[in-house]
């Protein structure tokens, strides 16, 4: 199951062994409910990930010089998710178990569910922090529980209250919002009170979810359910290094749809972002 993928990111030449941080996909989007193409991301991350320099001159440190070992995907099958979401939960729960940082690259933002319910059974005081532009707090869509449009209310029935923080957040049906207020820490537009949030989550083990449609589309138009108004790289890079003052237990990047962007711009801005994430956690 962890046996070293045939095609890596980045620089991911360690054994599993050596590595701290490990890497692994998650094709699917079986619950997309606008535009669907995310269970390609990963194999396109990949592909293009060799054009992308390992260094970051935001921070001043190289992939080359981290420990980082790429799994590859599990086989998910397509129609329900729930078989897809028990074979992520198993490969993040062998990660975790051998001490290990997971980072998972979806697919939807369905997949994160999966990852979210191994690293909870390992830190039952886990909270969860996610950069999104929909609350994703639906009880069910489309008469459905699990959804990319409720996974962070079904995160809500593991955590419960106030243990799971939300920025950039710009979309969603008014019951969701209203919901929020009582349940979540939910903060709209942009990332004003994550200085905030960081001090509170010192010291605690913590989930990061990035959805990249929190960015505007005019940044990353390849996205499943663009919504306008959202941050800029800029702001985001900027989020993504303060978050490396967490104990961050395992993280995912999600929702990038490549065949939206024949330029492959946005997932050429998506390799630059798990970069930065990867140097960071």
């Amino acid at each position: 199951m962890l046996n070293k993928n045939s095609e890596t990111f980045f620089s991911c030449a360690c054994s599993y062994k050596e590595a701290r941080l490990v890497i692994f996909g998650a094709p699917y989007d079986g619950t997309a409910s606008f535009r669907p193409g995310a269970r390609f991301a990963p194999k396109a991350m990949r592909n293009d990930s060799y054009a992308l320099e390992t260094y970051s001159p935001y921070l001043d440190k190289d992939l080359a010089d981290c420990p980082i070992f790429d799994s590859g995907d599990p086989e998910l099958p397509f129609g329900r998710p729930e078989p897809a979401l028990q074979l992520i939960e198993q490969r993040t729960a062998a990660i975790l178990a051998d001490g290990k940082l997971p980072v998972l690259i979806g697919g939807e933002h369905l997949i994160s569910l999966g990852a979210l319910k191994a690293a909870f059974a390992r830190y039952p005081d886990l909270c969860a922090l996610q950069f999104d532009a929909h609350a994703d707090l639906r009880d069910t869509y489309m008469g459905e529980k699990l959804s990319h449009a409720t996974v962070l209310r079904r995160a809500w029935d593991m955590l419960g209250d106030d243990r799971i923080w939300q920025f950039g957040v710009r979309s969603g049906e008014r019951e969701e919002f209203i919901w929020a207020q009582k349940h979540t820490l939910l903060h709209k537009f942009n990332f004003e009170g994550l200085d905030k949030a960081i001090e509170q989550l010192q010291g605690k083990p913590v989930y990061f979810t990035l959805d990249l449609d929190v960015l505007d589309p005019g940044y990353l138009p390849a996205t499943g359910t663009p919504e306008a108004g959202g941050v800029d790289f800029c702001d985001l890079l900027e989020a993504l290094r303060k978050i490396g003052d967490l104990n961050i237990v395992g993280c995912d990047m999600v929702e990038l749809c490549p065949p939206l962007d024949a330029s492959g711009a946005s997932t050429a801005l998506a390799l630059k972002l798990l970069r930065e994430l990867l140097l960071t956690v």
